[in-house]
This record gives C-alpha cells, sequence and structure tokens, in this order.
C-alpha cells in the first residue's frame, strides 16, 4: 500500500496556502511536515483527509484493497478539536467512534489502558482535563483500524509522559505497518520518516 501526492495544492477561504507538494509513503513510513504558522501544515493533513478539496494535483492511495477503497477511507484525522461530544462519558465516545468509524481494532478498555486513562471511562468527557482529553482522542485512534494516521500536532496539549507514550504508539503504528503523517514543531524521534518543510518557496 502507498500513499502518493503529486503536486498537490491546497486552498482555504478560496486562497491558494500551499502548492506543489509531492511524497510518496510506503507502508511502514512516515512524513513529518513542518514549516512556520499559516505554512499550510494543517490545510495539507485536510485535504489528505478529504476534509477540504484539492486545489490542484491528486492525492491516491494505491494498494488499499476493499478495505480502504479511497484515501479518507484509510485514514484517521487528529486534528486541534478533540472530536468528542462533552456529556457523553469518555467510554461512550469512543464506543460511538468504533461503531461509525468501523474496522474494530482494539476494545475500548484496552485503548484506553493504552494511553493510561483506563479508570476514568465512566467519567463524562467535559470533566476532563485538556491533557487526558487530548490521550482520549489518541485513545480514539486505537479503537478503529486505519492504517494513515494524519495527525496535527499530535502531542499539543500532553505532558512529557504522555507525549513519549504516544510517540511509542506512533512508532508501533509504523512497525505493524501503517503510515503517519504528523504536523510538528517537535521532533518526534520516529524513525523511517521524512521531512517536508511548507512554506519555503514563498
Amino acid at each position: 500500500m502507498r500513499l502518493v501526492a503529486d503536486d498537490l495544492g491546497g486552498k482555504r477561504g478560496g486562497e491558494t496556502i500551499f502548492s506543489g507538494v509531492s511524497f510518496a509513503l510506503a507502508e511502514g513510513e512516515g512524513l513529518i511536515v513542518t514549516g512556520p504558522n499559516g505554512a499550510g501544515k494543517s490545510t495539507l493533513l485536510r485535504v489528505v483527509a478529504g476534509l477540504l478539496p484539492t486545489a490542484d494535483g491528486a492525492i491516491r492511495l494505491e494498494g488499499g484493497g476493499a478495505d480502504c477503497p479511497s484515501v479518507a477511507s484509510a485514514c484517521h484525522y487528529l486534528g486541534h478539536e478533540n472530536g468528542m461530544k462533552t456529556a457523553l462519558t469518555v467510554a461512550e465516545n469512543l464506543a460511538f467512534w468504533q461503531d461509525f468509524l468501523g474496522t474494530a481494532h482494539l476494545p475500548v478498555i484496552e485503548a484506553l489502558e493504552m494511553v493510561g486513562l483506563d479508570s476514568i471511562g465512566h467519567l463524562p468527557f467535559g470533566y476532563l482535563s485538556t491533557g487526558q482529553k487530548r490521550r482520549i482522542a489518541i485513545a480514539r485512534l486505537l479503537v478503529s483500524y486505519r492504517p494513515v494516521w494524519l495527525l496535527d500536532e499530535p502531542t499539543s496539549g500532553l505532558d512529557k509522559a504522555s507525549e513519549m507514550q504516544f510517540i511509542a504508539l506512533m512508532r508501533a503504528h509504523l512497525d505493524d505497518g501503517g503510515i503517519i503523517i504528523a504536523a510538528t514543531h517537535l521532533p518526534l524521534g520516529l524513525d523511517n520518516v521524512s521531512e517536508l518543510k511548507m512554506g519555503e518557496h514563498h
């Protein structure tokens, strides 16, 4: 399986934010997207996820098979928003996403154990601290299997221990043959990743 971008361009609000982005990622490979704020890192992830239309070029998934007929169906997207309902409990939120996304991977309780929060599944999501909310959003990546993880500032709001834990999960995903594209200011220390610097040609 390969995720390929050919001369990709993205717009936001009618304005071209980036153009001419090309990459090809095979199983087990990652791409770290760096660059100043406003360079289009988040826009790129959203275009890849299918949340924004491509302005130019194309993004395609090769060899996804019946499980992943499109790029969007292969992707987990973790944006700045955590994508949870505050009134539902932590466990209810994760169960919703597992049903919604299909392809169940880890049981909810195991996913919570992986992010070190297995004791708070019964609490309403709205009660959690910023760091805990982020860790539950990470658990969403684990309850359903998607080969491509699109991560926007994945470690924001995490303390050092949680950050290291998440990096270990990313490493395991790559070892498992997954693909990761992460927009980040921090070196994640992952093997088998290349870097895409955005905003340099302006």
